[in-house]
């Protein structure tokens, strides 16, 4: 398992620099994916955490409602969200011993 203050340095640069979502599929790859993984195999996963990310911020600006200000139903909807994606983090804790989000 990689190191955590490392991950978390990385994690820095890449967000300061504007790449917060390569940052995400950097930790993946080193908490998760074997370092014998191939080309092909780390092309494709990156292609899907990416399209991913893609999909939910796109889904966000698509259903927030007009206004500068966040609606009731914009935070319920961003609650739903968490709520979906803290399930994910707990079943990936079970397949994955001691992982960790930012």
């Amino acid at each position: 398992m990689a190191d955590r203050a490392h991950l978390e340095k990385l994690t820095k640069e890449l967000v300061d620099s504007g790449k917060l979502i390569e940052a995400g599929w950097t930790s993946l790859r080193l908490m998760a994916i074997p370092l014998d993984a191939s080309a092909m195999q780390l092309r494709e996963m990156r292609m899907a955490f990416f399209a991913g990310a893609q999909h939910v911020f796109g889904s966000m600006m698509t259903f927030m409602d007009e206004g500068q200000e966040p609606t009731d139903r914009d935070l319920e909807r961003m609650d739903k969200i968490h709520q979906e994606l803290e399930a994910f983090v707990a079943e990936i804790r079970q397949r994955i011993p001691g992982f960790k989000t930012q």
